[in-house]
């Protein structure tokens, strides 16, 4: 069974992910991949699974989602990264809900619970559950917000579902590090932008308070050890957010004393 459902995902050497991304959404009627210069077997990959390819320069994560729904064949659309799938029960939702397609009139996107497999083991507390996401939309009354990093899609009627997107985030703590490298930069630069001051106190405060939430008002203890390294990082991630703020302001001359 077929739907009226165009899949897009997005790609830079993905050929670990691609395939079981797109077999996890056997029902749509057209997959569209816009890739920005792999290197890898990714395209190669996705042809075989019949999805149409693209390569297009990299606009940033929204600018090239905001693309990609453009390319798409259907006015639905489901939008999944690559390190993402669809579990079983959300497969079953999507199904049940094109079954009476005229209650879709009344709804213009829907979200769902995305749960994390973080060092092998499924991740159910400290802020990393249930992550709620926009990923299956109608692009004429739903659109991706343009900022620079954390992109969303954004409606005005939007419904929960409860089936999960599995999500494979990182497959090393080393590329978790590389990544808040990179997306920390992103943030510092959002920061400044919106006219935030670096402070020591404040990047420490912040910092600290991030673990207490993650591990403590979030429990994440209750994920064990891997709750306990999450937690951690993500401390990591805001102090070198701060940290990062710091080092732009000093170079535009913006700096607090």
């Amino acid at each position: 069974m077929t739907l009226p459902i165009s899949l897009i995902v997005i790609t830079l050497n993905e050929e670990k992910n691609i395939e079981r991304c797109l077999r996890s959404a056997p029902f749509v009627s057209d997959i569209l991949v816009l890739d920005s210069g792999s290197q890898d077997r990714t395209l190669e990959i996705a042809k075989r699974l019949g999805a149409r390819t693209l390569q297009e320069p990299w606009r940033g994560y929204a600018r090239q989602k905001i693309r990609a729904t453009a390319l798409a064949r259907n006015d639905w659309v489901l939008s999944l990264d690559a390190d993402e799938a669809l579990s079983e029960a959300a497969k079953g939702e999507i199904l049940k809900l094109f079954q009476k397609p005229e209650e879709l009139l009344n709804i213009d996107a829907f979200s769902f619970p995305r749960k994390a497999n973080y060092l092998g083991q499924w991740m159910l507390h400290g802020g990393m559950y249930p992550d709620r996401q926009v990923r299956l939309y109608h692009r004429a009354r739903a659109q991706w917000t343009e900022t620079s990093v954390h992109e969303k899609v954004e409606a005005k009627l939007v419904q929960s579902l409860q089936g999960d997107i599995l999500h494979w985030p990182f497959p090393t703590l080393s590329s978790q590090i590389e990544t808040i490298d990179r997306y920390s930069g992103l943030r510092a630069a959002d920061l400044a932008k919106r006219g935030n001051k670096y402070s020591p106190i404040k990047m420490m405060l912040k910092t600290i308070f991030k673990f207490f939430e993650a591990f403590f008002l979030k429990q994440g203890y209750r994920d064990g050890q891997a709750g306990l390294i999450a937690a951690m990082v993500s401390a990591f991630s805001t102090f070198l957010r701060w940290a990062k703020l710091r080092e732009i302001q000093s170079q535009t001359g913006s700096k607090e004393p």
